[in-house]
């Protein structure tokens, strides 16, 4: 097993593998959240020299209070922006979407908010002597899939995103300056949307069939194209046999699977 790399051991029996995440593109992620952290922090202290002077005019127990709430909201700062990021953002914090990294469960599921409060607690002892981050520097090499203390308390690991190629001029960006005198054509439609199976070969299917084809659309795009068309094969195999439906003609595996996927949702609205 490439040490660099993560295998999971799906439930149909294929392993996937994703690049785990380096110290160099880590590091890239931290500078820039630590860039973003700062000049939050700089509007907290801005705030705190407006409103601080007015309450230590009150009393001396009002200014100590002020203080204490002041060191309270710095760490809440620090460690809310990466467990909130983390945990509602598919793992990521604006400084790992540029580096195109994310954190993930062991299982190579997302993680949850309890997983991120984790391993951002532990955070202040990988960054330790602060802020050189030497303990989790130290963690990551040592350890066999490049996890920080924060990683191995929680079960976490960081792995790299699949690189996806994006238009030179953006999503919905014109490539010349003509292209506003000409109407834009409508979208085509999905391949798997021009083919209906028979429901008496749908109804013999469970959610449970649905979870597996959810679970091989959500991960395919992380396989290797000889990986993915083999658990597809795999799949619409098992669903032939379990419904009968034979694959409609000039339809390739994957838009039979999508289609079969389109009607089970179809069926389990209905229900």
């Amino acid at each position: 097993m490439n040490s660099d790399q993560l295998n999971i051991a799906t439930p149909e029996l294929v392993d996937i593998q994703l690049p785990l995440a380096g110290i160099g593109s880590r590091f890239i992620a931290l500078l820039v959240d630590m860039l973003i952290w700062f000049a939050g922090f700089l509007v907290l202290v801005i705030l705190l020299a407006i409103f601080l002077p007015g309450i230590e005019a009150f009393s001396k127990i009002s200014e100590q209070w002020a203080v204490a709430a002041a060191i309270f909201m710095v760490f809440l700062l620090f460690w809310g922006y990466f467990t909130l990021f983390e945990a509602f953002w598919n793992g990521r914090t604006p400084g790992k979407r540029v580096a195109r990294i994310r954190v993930i469960q062991r299982s190579g599921r997302a993680i949850s908010l309890f997983e991120s409060m984790a391993r951002n607690l532990v955070r202040y002892v990988d960054m330790q002597p602060f802020p050189m981050y030497a303990v989790g520097v130290i963690a990551i090499f040592a350890t066999r899939q490049h996890q920080r203390l924060g990683d191995l308390a929680a079960g976490t690991l960081v792995v790299r995103d699949r690189v996806q190629d994006a238009p030179l001029w953006g999503e919905s960006g014109a490539r010349t300056f003509t292209a506003p005198a000409f109407a834009r054509s409508a979208p085509t439609p999905e391949p798997h949307t021009a083919y209906s199976l028979p429901t008496t070969g749908i109804a013999k299917l469970s959610s449970s069939d649905l979870e597996v084809l959810e679970g091989f659309f959500a991960r395919r795009l992380d396989m290797s194209l000889e990986t993915r068309h083999m658990l597809a094969e795999r799949i619409a195999a098992a669903i032939q046999a379990k419904s009968g439906i034979e694959p409609p003609a000039g339809a390739s595996v994957e838009t039979f699977l999508e289609a079969t996927a389109r009607q089970l949702r179809d069926q389990a609205r209905m229900q």
